[in-house]
């Protein structure tokens, strides 16, 4: 097995122990925005695993869909942050 191969290897179980990590808190978190942050770990996660699938199999076409998937999580965020902005805005005026 060579450098590249193991490396792979590696990384394949480092993004899935990771995986469960944030799935748990996704689930268990206390807070809304705990949630949040524990989802767009899964999504960054994914993007880890669709890149390092891209590299096991050598195609770079792959890499256009962790590309759309990280936008699509920023933009998920930005919203939330938003979300979150408005909330704390509502409730100063009351």
């Amino acid at each position: 097995m060579d450098f590249i191969a193991l490396s792979i290897t590696i990384t394949y179980g480092v993004l899935s122990i990771a995986l469960i990590i944030s799935l748990i808190r996704v689930i268990i978190g206390p807070t809304l925005p705990d949630r949040v942050v524990a989802l767009d770990l899964v999504a960054f996660v994914a993007i880890g695993f669709i890149a390092t699938f891209s590299i096991d199999s050598n195609q770079p076409a792959y890499m256009d869909a962790a590309i759309v998937l990280a936008l699509i999580a920023f933009l998920g965020t930005i919203a939330f942050a938003r979300y979150v902005m408005q909330t704390q805005i509502g409730n100063e005026e009351e």
